[in-house]
């Protein structure tokens, strides 16, 4: 069997941002939009992005995960650009998204990214909700969904204990199969930053130490990333991955995606992880090569 290649981008938070209406700009979303105005329309660049998915597209990966962040200010403007921008990236049985607290901004239109990306989100039993399974090749593609509101300076996100539940048994179901398991969440499990972090991380992070999954996939940090969480039978990688939109600033290093090649060895999963980057003149080139598994 060849192997299976499974492209990870994140955060590509869509720019330009669309113009707002001054009803929109209440609360949370006043911040945001200042912040925009003043700092992150600069580094946040559409044409870092078109040059970032031309080149995994000329990679030809089997499957695209988004790991969330498509928006911004979750604006009602912003959602059709962003379905229009992920139809270019593939056709939803070539790629899965997730949302991520910038995606569920506000309360108002928490609910807009279900809505405008079913077809990307729904699980091989045609439902609309978290966890779901796509089963793609040899790999089971988990996906959970930590957005959820907050107050403002917040970016927390929580799975909540009803998808925690349906997690386990989702994965004690995955057990009995010969699958690669992927499990794609927007927040990490591990995060120093209180105003950053996933709320109920120590309980996801037992759940897995219980059941197991050979990878996981993030964003939000907008920084590489690699850490080991504990599994049944040794440490599963997490790997997190830069804004796909952005240019290289302050600590934070220019867009990039990892390319993970999968495939059977022996009893056992061999999984490689290619890291590829923005670099001058806007080409793109790998920056790392990693064996995982």
């Amino acid at each position: 069997m060849a192997p299976f290649t499974l492209a990870h981008l994140s955060d590509p938070h869509l720019p330009p941002l669309p113009k707002p209406r001054l009803i929109e700009l209440a609360g949370k979303r006043a911040l945001g939009y200042v912040n925009w105005t003043r700092n992150r329309h600069k580094y946040q660049r559409r044409e870092v992005l078109d040059a970032l998915v031309a080149d995994m597209k000329a990679q030809s990966p089997d499957h695209v995960a988004v790991t969330g962040d498509l928006v911004n200010l979750a604006l009602e403007a912003e959602f059709a650009p962003a379905l229009a921008w992920l139809e270019s990236v593939g056709p939803p049985e070539r790629v899965t998204a997730i949302p991520g607290n910038h995606d569920a901004y506000v309360r108002a239109t928490s609910h807009r990214f279900g809505e405008t990306f079913a077809p990307y989100l729904a699980g091989d039993d045609g439902r609309i909700g978290f966890p779901s399974v796509r089963r793609r090749g040899p790999l089971a593609l988990i996906s959970l969904s930590t957005a959820v509101p907050t107050l403002p300076l917040m970016a927390t996100g929580t799975l909540g204990p009803d998808q925690l539940a349906s997690l386990e048994q989702v994965l004690e179901r995955l057990a009995a199969e010969d699958v690669f398991r992927v499990l794609l969440v927007h927040h990490p499990l591990k995060s120093d930053a209180r105003q950053k972090r996933m709320t109920d991380a120590p309980a996801l992070l037992a759940l897995l130490k219980r059941h197991g999954v050979e990878l996981i996939l993030h964003g939000h940090d907008h920084v590489h990333s690699t850490i080991w969480i504990e599994g049944p039978n040794g440490n599963i990688p997490a790997l997190g991955v830069p804004s796909a939109s952005a240019l290289a600033h302050g600590r934070y290093p220019a867009a990039a995606y990892n390319l993970l090649t999968i495939e059977k060895d022996n009893a056992g999963w061999r999984c490689e992880q290619t890291v590829r980057s923005l670099g001058a003149g806007f080409q793109i080139g790998q920056i790392k090569h990693a064996r995982l598994i």
